[in-house]
């Protein structure tokens, strides 16, 4: 049997494998575009330099004005799952983690010595209901929408959870997605409020690492306490300048409300094969199935990966993620096609 730490460490690309249909990452595209290739082929002549400081500046600036913010409030980061990674650094006594959510705070977090605990919210998994934060929890960490379950939180639901010598932390990996960003704190200059983005998932750059944090200044330089030198290099920063520049934003925008509608009807498609799919809009969902692991292996079988889901605290092996993809009937006739096995084993 895996041990807890194992799972926490499993991430949907080890259940993909070239050649078969993905639907376990949440990559956004199989390629970045062709303009973005095009810019980060002109810098590879550069390669033998550095880092240079302009280029982190003009990356910084960049983001600074798509969201309203300072370049001393912008940190480029190597993915965003770098900024779990430095949350240590801001030595907290102790991490409440609201669960079901992405596992990395909760694996860098333990692999520092600090004590977490994690806040699991029941389905439908929503903010609604009571949680039970401790209130001496001195560090929050949230997903907006959360992964795995797509559950878009409001803004006053994020902001009540803030406390004196408290930093709350949003994960919005994937804000981007949603039309609009409605509910993001990322515009938000709030001195105990620590947004961290990826671009990687959008711009499909998961193999180059880019993202940002965006927080007080103080929080940065805390974050960055104990960070190597040269921790970005010039292709991410050149990917992050030109990913957050006003018209990728806008590009971004429009295939947000594209990839909106095709969730919808993968919603539909999916609940159509017996398929329970939680309410959410993030660029994936979380469905429950019965037999799920059987309909999981039938899946692998047939070329088509999904994610499970017993890795995430909060959730067991009868939930399952797929990210929203055109190709979401292949995947909904072979659940159908998986389901009379699982039933007919049951019956046995």
């Amino acid at each position: 049997m895996a041990s807890p730490e194992s799972m926490a460490r499993y991430h949907g690309d080890q259940a993909a494998a070239p050649g078969i249909l993905d639907f376990a990452v949440n990559v956004r595209h199989a390629h970045p575009p062709h303009w973005l290739i095009e810019r980060l082929s002109a810098r590879l002549p550069d390669l033998a330099r550095y880092p240079s400081l302009d280029d982190q500046h003009r990356a910084q600036d960049v983001v600074a004005r798509r969201h309203g913010r300072t370049r001393d409030e912008v940190l480029p980061l190597a993915g965003g799952a770098e900024g779990f990674a430095l949350l240590p650094n801001l030595r907290p006594a102790l991490a409440a983690l609201v669960a079901p959510s992405f596992t990395e705070p909760a694996v860098a977090l333990s692999a520092a010595g600090v004590p977490v605990h994690h806040v699991v919210v029941d389905p439908p998994f929503g903010l609604d209901g009571v949680l039970e934060v401790p209130e001496d929890a001195d560090l929050v960490v949230v997903g907006n929408p959360t992964n795995p379950t797509s559950v878009l939180h409001r803004r006053e639901q994020l902001l009540a959870l803030r406390r004196p010598g408290r930093i709350l932390v949003v994960d919005e990996a994937f804000a981007d997605s949603i039309p609009g960003e409605p509910e993001s704190l990322a515009a938000d200059s709030l001195a105990d409020v620590l947004v961290l983005r990826s671009l990687t998932k959008t711009w499909a750059l998961a193999g180059l690492r880019v993202g940002y944090a965006l927080g007080a200044p103080d929080v940065l330089a805390r974050l960055t306490a104990e960070r190597p030198h040269w921790p970005v290099g010039t292709l991410q920063l050149t990917a992050l300048a030109a990913c957050c520049a006003p018209h990728a934003v806008a590009d971004a925008e429009a295939d947000a409300v594209r990839l909106a509608q095709l969730r919808t009807e993968m919603a539909v498609g999916l609940t159509s094969v017996g398929a329970d799919v939680v309410d959410g809009q993030a660029p994936f969902l979380l469905l429950r199935v019965p037999d799920a692991v059987r309909v999981r292996n039938s899946l692998h079988d047939k070329g088509i990966a999904v994610r499970r889901c017993d890795t995430f605290v909060g959730l067991d092996e009868s939930y399952l993620r797929a990210a929203v993809r055109r190709e979401w009937p292949l995947l909904a006739q072979a659940i159908s096609e998986a389901r009379p096995v699982a039933n007919s084993g049951r019956n046995r």
